[in-house]
């Protein structure tokens, strides 16, 4: 059997400080902490093997600037690190490259189908797709927007265009706890032959279990955010429980 998905911890920033929202609404943020670095030390203390980091005031365009504490939690960070949230250049892209990013997610861009081929020749596996959707359909401009191209034909154009790496989150899972949208899930995995990250929902070690069974179709990492700061999953516990599972 392969390996299971990596659990990548989720870190997203409003205003310099750690929250959570709920299906991507700015007025429904809960705040877990005003230190993203310290969160980012304490989560790679605690047995973190990824962070993901999003600066959701990029993401959304409130004008103010996360640079400082990703770039920090970047300097510092002993593992790698997946930055996303209003990355809408190649020049974005390689200011995070270039600062030590593992990765960089791009959203809006990713069904841009004129930059994206390019975006992939310039940074290859290090550039993710973020195919972000709801009621089957893809959102950008920090999820506040329609881009009108249905969730599997993006991901057919994305595959199209040379990307090496999905991130797929259902938007009205995200933040809720309501478990993740496995159906919807299985059918981006049964679409693309490329590895997979899905995101929202993740409610209990339940939900991972699920989740780790779709490791054989290309799901290749999971974020978890709410539930984790939330301690509805205890994270060594988790991936103890996914390795085991992994082996068995």
């Amino acid at each position: 059997m392969t390996g299971p998905p990596v659990i990548l911890v989720a870190i997203d920033m409003v205003a310099g400080e750690v929250v959570r929202l709920t299906k991507g609404e700015m007025g429904q943020k809960t705040i877990y902490g005003q230190d993203p670095v310290q969160a980012a030390e304490e989560w790679v203390a605690r047995g973190a093997r990824w962070l993901h980091l999003v600066d959701l005031d990029g993401a959304t365009g409130t004008g103010i600037d996360n640079s400082d504490p990703i770039g920090r939690i970047l300097d510092a960070a002993a593992v790698p690190v997946q930055v996303g949230g209003g990355i809408r250049s190649m020049e974005a892209i390689a200011k995070w490259v270039e600062r030590g990013a593992a990765r960089v997610c791009i959203g809006t861009k990713s069904v841009d189908f004129e930059f994206l081929p390019g975006a992939v020749r310039e940074f290859g596996d290090r550039l993710v797709a973020s195919l972000d959707t709801r009621a089957g359909t893809v959102r950008v401009g920090g999820w506040t927007e329609s881009s009108g191209t249905p969730t599997l034909d993006a991901a057919k154009r994305m595959i199209d265009c040379g990307v090496s790496r999905i991130m797929f989150t259902d938007i009205d899972r995200d933040g809720t706890l309501t478990g993740p949208n496995l159906a919807a899930i299985e059918e981006v995995l049964d679409t693309v032959e490329i590895p997979v990250i899905a995101a929202g929902g993740v409610t209990n070690i339940g939900d991972l279990e699920q989740l780790a069974s779709l490791a054989l179709k290309g799901l290749e990492g999971i974020v978890v955010g709410k539930a984790l700061y939330s301690g509805s999953v205890d994270l060594a516990e988790a991936q103890s429980r996914l390795a085991a599972l992994a082996e068995g």
